[in-house]
């Protein structure tokens, strides 16, 4: 019994994660500078940056919960 409870408050944290933090970040200065182009705008690579930054934030976000 003891060993089951210490197995059930174990951290599922690993090195991984801060990858995963660090992509988000990536994406979304990415999605920024993007944004901030004068001339001409490229909407397929704003879209494609959107859609990326949303998935990983949804990732980062149940990464967490699972710490």
């Amino acid at each position: 019994m003891f060993l089951a409870e210490i197995a059930a408050d174990a951290s599922t944290f690993t090195p991984f994660d801060i990858f995963m933090v660090l992509f988000t970040v990536l994406i979304a200065v990415g999605l920024v500078r993007l944004l901030l182009q004068r001339p001409r705008k490229n909407m397929f690579a704003i879209g494609f940056a959107a859609v990326s930054l949303l998935v990983f934030l949804i990732a980062d976000a149940k990464m967490v919960s699972g710490w």
